[in-house]
């Protein structure tokens, strides 16, 4: 059982971590103070392959609505995916993301919300900048300099997500579960982020989580617990001088038909570990947990 003893021993350990603090910047005129004051990013996604039901919009106005709604439950940023990372799902050429991707980000820019797109191919990338996407959620760990380099020319943020090995988040192969992962996502970070920085990029958020479905990981309890660890080991990360961004997961064997609940649970481990910016499809939900862990300031 999680518990304070666990808490308190991590801490000591690791305590010349502890009051690390990433340096704010401006996104597109958006003040980001990182933690304690926690963001939120909310999801839409466009792929009918995505698992979340909720946040599947089956056209652009949908999409707008959905994006909209997330703005005003509390959400800084949209993020924006038009091909699920689920296993079985299908590939979508950047052809097509591209068309379902546009219209969206037009849409949402005018509205004036700083919109995200998920991509790992460079034209998606490109086109959606254009369109006047704030924030690139780069899921590609090969050949990055491209995306750093369209980031940087649009003035734009980039989340930089762990992909253990695998050109990309769906050409991942087994993940290595090590002792102390925290360390080896350090490294990994450390080199990416100094790729970025030479690129031009100046505005990060780093991505840890197991947000990807590696397939020796199909045991939910190994599962969780590697994310529970690196929620609570985030802390240890803000040291590289950027703020973290977690992608909420869900846990279907634990929560069963009250999976809607996973979100928020782990948002708390994750506030616990010092996550500045959490990616959720229950903005709502994780607004009032934020809130909640506000009133011990």
């Amino acid at each position: 059982m999680l518990d304070l003893n666990h808490l308190s021993e991590l801490a000591r350990t690791h305590s010349q971590h502890l009051s690390a603090a990433p340096t704010p910047f401006e996104l597109r005129g958006q003040s980001f103070q990182h933690w304690p004051e926690v963001a939120m990013m909310g999801v839409v996604n466009l792929s009918q392959d995505s698992w979340y039901r909720e946040s599947v919009a089956m056209s652009v106005d949908a999409a707008v609505r959905r994006g909209r709604r997330l703005a005003e439950d509390g959400a800084r940023i949209i993020d924006l995916g038009a091909e699920s990372t689920v296993l079985s799902a299908k590939r979508v050429d950047a052809k097509t993301q591209s068309s379902h991707l546009l219209p969206v980000v037009q849409e949402l820019n005018s509205a004036g919300l700083l919109v995200s797109v998920e991509s790992y191919h460079p034209e998606v990338t490109r086109v959606s900048l254009e369109a006047g996407a704030a924030l690139v959620n780069l899921t590609a760990a090969e050949d990055t300099e491209p995306f750093y380099t369209l980031a940087a020319a649009h003035q734009a943020g980039v989340v930089i997500c762990y992909i253990q090995n695998g050109k990309n988040v769906r050409t991942v192969g087994d993940f290595n579960l090590l002792p102390d992962h925290t360390a080896a996502l350090y490294e990994y970070f450390a080199r990416e982020t100094e790729r970025a920085v030479r690129c031009g990029v100046s505005r990060i958020w780093i991505d840890p989580g197991l947000g990807f479905y590696y397939k020796n990981l199909a045991d939910s309890a190994v599962r969780v617990r590697y994310q529970i660890e690196t929620f609570l080991n985030t802390f240890r990360l803000r040291s590289l001088g950027w703020p973290v961004c977690q992608a909420l997961p869900h846990a279907f064997e634990y929560f069963e038909e009250e999976v809607r609940s996973a979100e928020p649970f782990f948002g708390v481990l994750a506030l616990l570990g010092k996550t500045d910016l959490l990616r959720t499809h229950e903005v709502a939900k994780v607004r009032g947990v934020i809130r909640a862990m506000n009133a011990f300031a």
